[in-house]
């Protein structure tokens, strides 16, 4: 070899500069607060969302709109991934604002990693939205995946998290492994492991179609494994319940963003040509997670074990949009099912935030407002909050001119418009059977007598969020059509 070959390329750094950026930081904030004596740790509170805040302007100032490749072709910088990013850094931002009190009256938890580890975390979830090759999406999936064990397991005092971190581990590990698996398979047929070059060698017929099947059913099963459906969930009540609850808050948003991306890229960019394949997959494991989601959590009493069961019946819910993309072949539908689907996401992640929000306002030093019951006369100790909360259960459950409603429905036409009717009428039974604990948390609030009666006092800028986020949810059941266009841009732009 020469030493004209051996030559390094330096690669563009402009489609990577919002996570170079936030990889600096959060190294900086992690040197920062070997020097902070405040116990509040106010300066890394203050430098961690001046990370976000960074990271959403250098995304936005380098979104062009057009596609673009770096890294020899394993990092794409597209609309799709740009504006995911923008949702996630600005659902962490909100995160952080909501769990700032609750953090604070946990001295074991009021610690600068906690903050150090979610800036890790949403740079995970930047490399797998952006990520054009398998191995950067495992890169991802890993420094995302590594960071939320270790967040998990912050509370060193509590049993309860650590058990759940070990189960969370250990489960990850196994769907990491599938994943793997999965992805060698694919290049053991393909020889390649860069998205758009399985999807060319797919296309001209140059594939082992046996193994490649075989590889799509255990990349299919680590994707599973991290949108949390049925029969991968074993982890997700688990880890919710037993999660400090604003860990719980944090798994149970931002990451859904970045796990529809990696669904986008690896199975609509990659293996669209085996759409046929892994849309029946995909068909199963929707509707076992829409069952067993919505009746498992009739029977919960712990208000996060029942938002457990009800992401999965809702990431179930979301994949209904995927599995009506392409249908025999044909892609005329495509657009409206991934943008219904992704319209679906955004929203959810939405009301997942409002919701955890409103139980961490209700935590206390000693008392973490986990239970049902805890929500029992919240209209006469605070009728604003009680009308916030309801507003996230009545958008949860469909209940129309909420953005839930919207979401459902959007999906639900996609999958009408696709011939899968007897889908659709599986979809909106089981949502009907999911109504009724969601409605149950209404009724507590305005119907029975509090165990507390002392009034809630909260911080103004947790009450402003709170009422930004209840507003929103309002406003966007009402005007969806901004949202739902923009979604559909970002994809047509992108794939």
């Amino acid at each position: 070899m020469t030493l004209a070959e051996m030559q390094f390329v330096i690669p563009d750094l402009r489609p990577a500069s919002a996570e170079l950026f936030m990889l600096a930081m959060a190294c900086g904030i992690l040197l920062v607060d070997l020097f902070v004596k405040d116990k509040k740790r106010t300066l890394t509170f203050v430098l961690t969302q001046l990370a976000l805040l960074g990271a959403a302007v250098i995304t936005f100032m380098t979104s062009t709109g057009e596609i673009a490749y770096t890294f020899s072709n394993m990092y794409v910088d597209d609309l799709l991934g740009d504006l995911l990013k923008l949702l996630t850094y600005l659902t962490v931002i909100v995160v952080l604002f909501y769990s700032r009190g609750y953090v604070l009256d946990r001295p074991q938890m009021a610690k600068g990693e906690y903050y150090t580890l979610t800036l890790f975390a949403t740079l995970g979830m930047m490399v797998m939205i952006s990520a054009n090759h398998f191995l950067t999406v495992y890169l991802g999936l890993e420094l995302l995946s590594l960071s939320l064990y270790a967040l998990v397991a912050l509370n060193r005092d509590s049993v309860q998290a650590t058990e759940a971190a070990m189960k969370y581990f250990v489960l990850g590990a196994l769907a990491s492994g599938l994943l793997l698996y999965g992805m060698s398979m694919i290049y053991g047929a393909t020889g390649t492991l860069e998205i758009t070059a399985v999807a060319e060698r797919l296309y001209q017929g140059q594939a082992n179609k046996s193994i490649l099947v075989f590889g799509l059913v255990f990349l299919v099963a680590g994707i599973a494994f991290k949108l949390g459906v049925v029969p991968f969930h074993m982890w997700i009540p688990d880890v919710y319940h037993g999660a400090p609850t604003a860990i719980t808050l944090l798994i149970a948003s931002a990451p859904k963003l970045a796990a529809f991306a990696i669904v986008m890229r690896m199975l609509v960019n990659g293996l669209v040509v085996l759409a046929a394949d892994w849309q029946m997959m995909l068909i199963i494991l929707s509707v076992l997670s829409m069952a067993i989601g919505n009746l498992a959590a009739i029977a919960q009493t712990n208000l996060k074990r029942m938002l457990a069961y009800s992401a999965i019946s809702h990431m179930g819910f979301m994949l209904l949009g995927l599995v009506t993309g392409v249908i025999g072949g044909d892609a005329r539908f495509a657009l409206n099912a991934y943008s219904s689907s992704m319209f679906y996401v955004i929203t959810y992640v939405l009301t997942s935030a409002g919701t955890f929000g409103m139980i961490l306002l209700l935590a206390r030093a000693g008392f973490e407002s986990d239970l049902l019951d805890d929500f029992k006369g919240l209209n006469k100790r605070s009728p604003w909050f009680a009308a916030m909360m309801m507003m996230m259960m009545f958008s949860m459950a469909g209940v129309p001119f909420f953005v839930g409603f919207f979401a459902k429905f959007s999906v639900l036409q996609a999958v009408v418009a696709a011939g899968y009717l007897w889908l659709a009428i599986a979809a909106v039974i089981f949502s009907l059977i999911g109504a009724f604990y969601y409605l149950r948390v209404v009724k507590l609030m305005y119907f029975d007598q509090p165990n507390d009666p002392s009034p809630i006092h909260a911080p103004f800028d947790v009450k402003l969020l709170m009422s930004a986020n209840g507003l929103a949810v309002a406003l966007l059941g009402i005007f969806p059509q901004a949202l739902m266009s923009i979604c559909a841009v970002a994809l047509l732009r992108s794939l």
